[in-house]
């Protein structure tokens, strides 16, 4: 089986201090992401319980400063907050479509912290 290029991490940028991390995808897209929206749709159990959607959680202070980002397999990244928070992974589906570059943010359900689908 081989991996949707568009799902394909090549490189993340995410240094010490950012609000923003970057993502390159292996079709060339490169794809930003807020901190702030990044935790706030963070999709692990303890933020979003166990339905089948996920709904924005305001965080701030070092809750929006990423400490370390690991990549899982070759379908998810293991983000890991200064607060200590750790157990939401992100995959490369839901990543994409998390993105608020100027191509994609006017068409991302993110962008206006509605409700989101599990991908």
């Amino acid at each position: 089986m081989t991996i949707d290029a568009k799902y394909k991490c090549r490189a993340v940028k995410s240094p010490r201090g950012a609000s923003v991390t970057e993502i390159e995808w292996g079709d060339g897209h490169t794809g930003v992401y807020p901190h702030e929206l990044l935790r706030g749709y963070c999709p692990c159990a303890g933020c979003q319980g166990h339905s089948g959607a996920i709904s924005f959680v305001a965080a701030q202070g070092i809750a929006l400063e990423l400490d370390d980002v690991e990549v899982v397999g070759n379908y998810a990244l293991a983000l890991k907050w200064f607060d200590g928070h750790a157990s939401g992974l992100y995959s490369f589906k839901y990543l994409r479509a998390l993105c608020q570059c100027d191509d994609c943010e006017p068409r991302s359900s993110a962008a206006h912290r509605d409700t989101i689908p599990r991908l």
